[in-house]
């Protein structure tokens, strides 16, 4: 019988694996779901647990989107922006930024950060002709 800290280890590895192999912005049910792959007993609990100790060591980072649950992603990537399908409900990163958006912010202010969220329909929803 494995020892407990080692079942935990596991679970961390597959949850990790399974944010890894999404390769977008993912919710905990989705996450669960991809994980239960390597670790069949896993439960949304745990994977709550570890998402956040993820966040606490900074392997994973939070993203938030206006009216919609978190979703997780792996910390450390370049600046980046999501576009969230309306249809699905997936995120999607997307690589570009408007350069001059700093160019958008009042006289006398200091823009520090932005983010943007695109609203729209996947690839995949907007090749089913809704």
């Amino acid at each position: 019988m494995k020892s407990p800290a080692r079942r935990k280890t596991q679970q961390r590895a597959a949850i990790h694996k399974a944010i890894e192999r999404a390769d977008r912005p993912v919710g905990p049910q989705e996450i669960l779901s991809a994980a239960q792959a390597d670790v069949p007993a896993l439960g949304i609990a745990t994977v709550y647990r570890n998402l956040r100790r993820l966040v606490a060591d900074g392997i994973l980072r939070v993203v938030e989107l206006p009216g919609a649950p978190s979703r997780y992603e792996l910390a450390g990537k370049e600046h980046h922006h999501h576009f969230h399908c309306r249809a699905c409900d997936r995120v999607f990163e997307v690589d570009d930024c408007p350069g001059s958006i700093a160019d958008l912010t009042p006289t006398g202010f200091r823009l520090e950060a932005h983010d943007i969220t695109l609203y729209g329909r996947c690839r995949d929803c907007a090749g089913e002709g809704s």
